[in-house]
């Protein structure tokens, strides 16, 4: 089975938490202004997924210069509400704090990696525990700020759902013991925190999560998820130098019709050499920017109600019987049936 092509990275919302994180707490920037995935049209750009690695290194490098504890509450200060896009509004807008948290989890993969880390949510009579899964070791510091930090992100987002400060009953860290946590209590709100345990958690009592939401709004929850999805199948996940690439020409193309001269300009490249690292790569200009005018045109037509002339104007087509040609030799189909059906397999150029 391939793996989805977001796997190994996180959006762009949440590499500029880190950057906040590691802003504040004295980093030197020369050393992370360099990562995949840091420019600026790639941490200002929501479609941009960012390498786990460029966060994770982000999280070493402020662990080399403050505690891991400092680093987890340093994070949870720059997440505030709506800096991690619509995955912040899942808790809130949904019924109960529990359905969105069970929301939030079913979403993870819009904000973080879920092949590194997970939400986990188990019910045990009165109580409920929302638990963080990290793989990482107990004592690699950069992996315990993140664990706390994610669970301070859940105890944050389910404060707001129910507009009061919730406590958890308790909190569990799988991370060796710190000599000093006064950052923890800060974050978490109590005193009775647990190091060194098999999982990290928050423990609440079930009447603070399955109560209803005071702010919950009746079908917001589907249209979050939905755009959550749209969102995600949508992003350019940056992996390597095509990636880069392929991310200059998305913004390009959003701008007007793209040339090469355009896309090499923007990554600071003469467009002979971007013309031979495509054919290192086993690809070609005209190939990448048909494969972006398919991925456009199918998003255009199978998630909006604009006509093919519409479709067609915005996606630098000449008119309506030139994108009719073009869908018929992307999948074999009309524009009509590509609207109404399920979705083709992409025929091979």
């Amino acid at each position: 089975m391939t793996a989805p092509p977001h796997r190994n990275t996180t959006s762009s919302g949440l590499a500029r938490v880190y950057v906040a994180a590691a802003r504040l707490l004295h980093v030197p920037p020369e050393g992370y202004v360099g990562l995949l995935g840091l420019a600026p049209e790639h941490l200002n750009d929501d479609l941009c997924r960012t390498p786990t690695s460029t966060v994770v290194r982000l999280a070493e490098l402020a662990t080399a210069r403050a505690p891991w504890t400092m680093l987890s509450l340093a994070l949870a200060k720059e997440s505030r509400f709506g800096a991690l896009g619509a995955w912040d509004y899942l808790v809130p807008s949904a019924p109960t704090p529990l359905e969105g948290l069970r929301d939030a989890s079913a979403c993870f993969a819009s904000v973080g990696d879920p092949s590194t880390d997970a939400l986990g949510i188990s019910e045990d009579g009165r109580q409920i525990t929302v638990g963080h899964v990290n793989q990482a070791d107990v004592a690699y510091e950069a992996g315990n700020a993140i664990s706390a930090y994610a669970l301070g992100v859940y105890l944050q987002r389910l404060s707001s759902a129910v507009q009061r400060d919730l406590v958890p009953l308790r909190v569990t860290l799988a991370a060796e013991t710190p000599r000093r946590h006064d950052s923890l209590i800060e974050l978490f709100g109590t005193r009775a925190i647990e190091f060194e345990a098999p999982v990290s958690s928050l423990t609440f009592l079930a009447s603070d999560l399955e109560g209803p939401n005071p702010a919950a709004q009746p079908g917001l929850s589907a249209v979050l998820k939905r755009h959550a999805e749209q969102t995600l199948a949508a992003s350019v996940p940056l992996h390597d130098w095509l990636d880069l690439f392929r991310a200059a020409l998305a913004s390009a193309y959003e701008e007007s019709t793209p040339t090469l001269a355009a896309v090499a300009r923007r990554m600071a490249a003469g467009t002979r050499t971007v013309q031979r690292r495509l054919e290192e790569h086993g690809t070609t200009w005209n190939g990448e920017l048909d494969s972006l005018r398919r991925s456009h045109v199918t998003r255009l037509l199978r998630g909006t109600g604009l006509g093919v002339d519409r479709v067609a104007a915005r996606t630098g087509y000449a008119d309506a019987r030139t994108l009719r040609r073009a869908v018929k030799r992307w999948y074999g189909t009309t524009p009509a049936a590509l609207r109404r059906g399920p979705l083709p397999r992409a025929r091979q150029p």
